[in-house]
């Protein structure tokens, strides 16, 4: 093979490397614009740190005009989680979960495993009722916060839309932060931002 010809070669096989990892990304269905977006999670969701207006899925309705609920519980670990997500799966019938959970079952230093379990639960059960799942990354915390690595092997398992560095950011952040462990209002709304962008990426927007 000449040297033109080799050099050729390598583009087209660029090229089909590049589309290859570009179709490979993970999507969900459209949301038609009467559909319900839950967010369920803990006090990450429901917005510590900020008024109910500034929370994450209060910013996010915003960006994307659709219904997004406020299922935060501040406190609560994803044994609780699991027990509470039926309920509300039953009573929105979303057509999107985002799921940002395990915070305090890192923070209190409780099984990652189990967590990691827990969670994996809740993707089965929203999916299960036809329920798209987008999962958000929550960071260890420490001195340097970083995501938790249970989040992005549970987002391949099951090849989810999943933001991996908002939260890790923000929280290593100060002026995003009302609290070593919350965002403040502008913190929130750099997460609704990056969950907004990810949906887009992922095709629901």
């Amino acid at each position: 093979m000449n040297p033109k010809s080799l050099s050729r070669h390598c583009c087209l096989l660029l090229l089909l490397s590049l589309a290859a990892c570009g179709s490979s990304l993970p999507s969900v269905s459209p949301l038609g614009e009467d559909a319900v977006v839950l967010a369920f999670g803990d006090s990450l969701t429901f917005g510590t740190g900020s008024d109910e207006k500034q929370s994450y899925p209060a910013r996010l309705e915003a960006l994307i005009h659709r219904t997004v609920i406020n299922g935060g519980v501040p406190g609560e670990v994803t044994g609780q989680g699991l027990e509470r997500l039926p309920g509300l799966l039953e009573k929105c019938e979303p057509a999107l979960l985002i799921l940002c959970h395990g915070g305090n079952d890192l923070l209190r230093k409780m099984d990652e495993n189990k967590a990691a379990d827990n969670i994996r639960a809740m993707i089965r059960m929203a999916k299960g009722r036809g329920t798209d799942v987008v999962l958000i990354g929550v960071p260890k915390p420490g001195l340097f916060p970083s995501t938790a690595a249970l989040y992005g092997d549970i987002a391949k398992e099951f090849d989810i839309p999943y933001e991996a560095k908002a939260l890790t950011d923000i929280l290593s952040t100060g002026s995003l932060k009302s609290d070593p462990i919350h965002p403040n209002a502008d913190g929130y709304d750099k997460l609704a931002r990056s969950v907004a962008a990810l949906l887009k990426t992922a095709k629901a927007i």
